[in-house]
């Protein structure tokens, strides 16, 4: 039975840090996915959340624990989960991998914000500095991106109304995290976005029924590697690390998208990317040494 994280044993300090690093770089290759799925934008996030949650339940099950009710929280975090996949996937296909990326990432550096105003968590001194290196990183890795025309513009904005939805799902996973244990509240987390994904494929005329099985072989890769072991990771890691260093550490995602279109799409890295990409990891480094 799967106990609330604050009757559990205690873990090693850096190991919420570490859960957090490698979920960042598997949600980094969820743009990956979308670009390479022969699905629209919306029904790749459908059928990405459709094959995840099985496996989530088997995952569970597997440990020998049960799923048990929803929290309210967990479905909050589900709910605006699902609001920002919608936003980011389709500002994805109308402007670069790394500035979609960039900017619904802004959204995990207020996290710390919100926390600390409404939790009280206060970070350590040494956050605003490293937050401060991490966001200028990120923003010169953005910049440098081919990213011309009234499209790539609408792509920006709705990455940045996506920030604003993924900030508020790691708040209140966060908060879910205090009452349950992390792959429950990822059930039930991902068992909203799913029926918020339905509403977006309907609101954007997205067809769900594929003319060839093949189709479903990019949102499976989603499934497994950018939501149960990415979301998996971050959930798990967002209960043992301080709201504000979570967020920065998430920073690392921009990276790794980048780094990974790079050769797949062509959306080859100049020097001024490549020295936010050690900016970022700076950053990140200089927030987590401890």
């Amino acid at each position: 039975m799967n106990t609330p994280a604050e009757t559990r044993p205690p873990s090693p300090a850096w190991a919420g840090p570490a859960m957090l690093i490698a979920g960042a770089i598997a949600i980094g290759f969820a743009p990956i996915g979308l670009r390479l799925s022969a699905f629209e934008p919306q029904a790749t996030g459908f059928w990405r959340f459709a094959f995840a949650l099985p496996l989530i339940a088997l995952a569970i099950k597997a440990q020998g624990g049960r799923i048990g009710r929803p929290s309210p929280m967990a479905l909050l975090a589900g709910t605006f989960f699902g609001l920002d996949i919608a936003f980011w996937h389709a500002s994805l296909v109308m402007t670069s991998v790394a500035n979609a990326t960039f900017l619904v990432n802004l959204g995990n550096a207020a996290v710390g914000l919100v926390a600390w105003i409404v939790l009280r968590e206060r970070p350590a001194r040494i956050w605003l500095v490293a937050l401060a290196m991490a966001l200028t990183g990120a923003f010169m890795l953005s910049r440098g991106a081919a990213n011309a025309g009234g499209a790539a513009l609408s792509g920006d904005l709705l990455a940045m109304v996506a920030a604003v939805m993924v900030g508020l799902y790691l708040f209140f996973a966060k908060l879910a995290r205090r009452e349950s244990g992390a792959m429950p509240v990822l059930f039930w987390s991902t068992a909203t976005t799913l029926a918020v994904s339905a509403i977006a494929c309907g609101v954007r005329g997205e067809t769900l029924i594929p003319p060839d099985v093949s189709w479903f072989m990019w949102p499976l890769a989603l499934a497994l590697v950018a939501h149960v072991i990415g979301q998996g990771l971050i959930i798990a890691g967002v209960g043992a690390t301080p709201a504000a260093l979570a967020g920065l550490l998430l920073l690392i995602q921009p990276v790794a998208a980048a780094l990974a279109a790079w050769p797949l799409f062509g959306e080859a890295l100049t020097t001024m990317q490549l020295a936010g990409c050690a900016l970022v990891l700076a950053g990140v480094w200089l927030a987590g040494r401890r």
